[in-house]
């Protein structure tokens, strides 16, 4: 069950003794738990994360043998690329077992999935599998997009109201922010090295995302 809280100050009953130079003492923090909407929106959040981060090193993971046998110039640019998917799903898997989240039910199935994605494009060559990149990488970072978003709105909403946002909740959105830009990074190198020259370019990516999109509204749920 998530604990992320947001926070209003409210005065003591009593006033507090003055101190010795004279300044006054912080009033006491209130606290207010999440509403269960917020909570089932921010856990269904970490539980999508954590499975598209899974899917993601594991694509990464099949592509990269066959890409890197026939362009050995590529291995740094894989290797980043797949280290960074790597480091976003420890942080997910972290967040999810910090706030007692569970995974989705289709892990083993996304991971079937996902592993076989990447292998079947990077057989294809190194236009499909940056294609693949690209279609993934532009679904998932106008997911990242929509849940920050709806956090901001979130905080916009309790600050109007005089509460103080929690800092595990701005870390949240920082998080989310950096994984985002690092997804949108892997967008760029997709397309600076020839996604858009695989054949049939239209046809690859639009099944790629809407694969995705269907992933996304089942692990939401599921």
């Amino acid at each position: 069950m998530l604990v992320l809280r947001y926070k209003k100050y409210e005065h003591a009953a009593t006033p507090a003794p003055p101190s010795s130079n004279n300044s006054s003492t912080n009033p006491p923090q209130k606290l207010k738990p999440l509403t269960p909407s917020q909570t089932s929106f921010l856990s269904s959040a970490l539980r999508v994360n954590q499975a598209g981060e899974l899917a993601a090193t594991l694509i990464y993971t099949a592509q990269t043998p066959p890409v890197v046998r026939r362009e050995p110039h590529l291995r740094p640019l894989m290797a980043h690329m797949y280290e960074q998917e790597a480091a976003h799903l420890a942080t997910f898997n972290a967040l999810l077992a910090r706030h007692r989240v569970r995974p989705t039910a289709l892990y083993p199935l996304w991971s079937i999935l996902a592993t076989g994605l990447g292998w079947s494009t990077a057989v294809l060559g190194r236009e499909a599998a940056m294609a693949c990149t690209e279609a993934v990488e532009t679904e998932i970072g106008g997911h990242y997009n929509g849940q920050i978003r709806q956090l901001l709105e979130m905080v916009a909403g309790w600050e109007a109201e005089g509460y103080d946002v929690g800092d595990e909740f701005r870390e949240l959105i920082g998080t989310l922010r950096r994984i985002r830009d690092e997804e949108l990074e892997h967008l760029d190198h997709a397309v600076e090295h020839d996604a858009q020259k695989a054949e049939p370019h239209w046809l690859l990516t639009g099944a790629i995302r809407a694969g995705c999109r269907g992933a996304i509204w089942v692990s939401e749920r599921v």
